[in-house]
């Protein structure tokens, strides 16, 4: 492969790697609608289901770091078909665990190599698409988030119900072999990136290469903060909606349905105006426009399911989308040389961001007697607040050389 942008199935890999994406999300989300069925099933407390639920996260969160030392130094494909397979056979074997401690034990071990997959899938992506062209790219990869949302979470509900909970694991399992095995046959090696890279370089200059770069350091703390405004009011939307609101379980899957439709046409559209206009001025646009759905949520009471439907579509919609356009620019802060490894890192930290935003949010908030949840405005300006700091931080990022 002399050049990655000259590839004539560049759509081919990108739409893929939206695949893998989907299929990896679905995976890494599961666990929590089903989370009734668990706690039923193994006889287990609260506390013991929220560590199955964290149990992926912070495997993911370590396995990020162990990926910084390791992803730059081999063709793409080949760490994509290593960590994609773990995965898949993760997936499939937690169908077949037969207590709490084995379903724990396996969600560890898929987190591990899970934890990677979006870090590799970013940085093939910003090899095969220059800078100019990424937002429409990254609008892609996020629509498969939206898809996750919209289709594969019911549809893993559905199965469950229809079967049991070792349904959707074997169906999620599978699937991310055979895109393994189309990955083997059909993606070409991708290499570029070794050319230039130093044999010899030890571990150690891997971590100084990004820690003495103070523009990949500055892109690594927006996308860190820009994660903490993204999540803070997340965790808690479902639970409000229901205590609050008045909405039913059905209403919120629902919920979810609406909004990931709506974001499957959105996040295209919005990567594409990234690429037409510019990173921060649709960045900022669409960030502002983020903030009145949070507004809207966090102080929402008793209204028609409708209103409430609408009013989360709009935060889907927003949401996911102030999320595109920095991720172009952030994907471009490092160089080719080392971006698998810079990935890796912006992997780990978002991993933690989406540990501590929810942290924050269960501090600032609390279960009334009337079991109600009080103080979700303060979460909404608390996501605010980070919201207009990663404005100023995506500023200060450049586009290294090679982008």
């Amino acid at each position: 492969m002399a050049h990655i942008k000259q590839l004539e199935n560049r759509k081919l890999i990108l739409f893929t790697l939206a695949l893998v994406n989907f299929i990896h999300i679905v995976d890494s989300m599961l666990i929590m609608p089903l989370g009734d069925i668990f706690i039923k099933e193994f006889e287990i407390s609260s506390g013991e289901y929220s560590l199955l639920v964290s149990s992926y996260a912070l495997s993911a969160f370590f396995s990020s770091i162990i990926g910084v030392f390791y992803l730059d130094r081999f063709d793409r494909k080949t760490c994509l078909l290593f960590i994609y397979i773990g995965f898949g056979l993760g997936t499939l074997a937690c169908a077949f665990a037969e207590n709490y401690f084995q379903l724990v034990s396996l969600r560890v071990f898929t987190g591990f190599f899970g934890g990677m997959i979006g870090a590799m899938v970013l940085s093939i992506v910003s090899d095969l698409y220059k800078f100019k062209e990424r937002g429409a790219a990254m609008g892609i990869l996020f629509a498969a988030f939206s898809a996750a949302s919209a289709l594969g979470i019911p549809i893993g509900i559905y199965l469950a119900a229809k079967s049991s909970w070792h349904l959707p694991f074997i169906v999620i399992g599978a699937s991310a072999l055979l895109i393994a095995a189309f990955v083997a046959l059909v993606f070409p090696n991708m290499t570029s990136h070794l050319s230039s890279q130093d044999k010899h370089v030890d571990f150690s200059k891997t971590i100084r290469t990004i820690t003495s770069d103070s523009n990949q350091l500055n892109a690594l703390l927006a996308g860190f903060v820009l994660v903490l405004a993204h999540f803070m009011i997340i965790p808690f939307i479902s639970p409000y909606l229901i205590a609050n609101v008045g909405l039913s379980q059905e209403e919120i899957a629902l919920q979810f349905f609406c909004g990931g439709i709506a974001t499957i046409v959105s996040a295209p559209f919005i990567g594409k105006m990234t690429d037409k206009y510019g990173v921060m001025r649709v960045f900022t646009i669409v960030m502002f426009l983020s903030f009145i759905p949070t507004l809207l949520i966090t102080n929402l009471k008793v209204v028609p399911v409708w209103i409430a439907i609408s009013f989360t579509t709009m935060f889907f919609v927003f949401a996911s989308g102030r999320m595109i356009s920095p991720n172009t620019i952030i994907t471009a802060a490092a160089s080719q040389v080392n971006r698998g490894s810079f990935m890796s890192i912006k992997s780990a930290l978002q991993q933690l961001a989406i540990g501590l935003s929810s942290l924050i949010a269960g501090q600032v908030m609390f279960l009334g007697e009337d079991d109600k949840f009080y103080n979700y405005p303060w979460v909404g300006i608390i996501s605010i607040f980070f919201g207009i700091c990663t404005i100023f931080l995506v500023k200060r990022i450049k586009v290294a050389k090679g982008n």
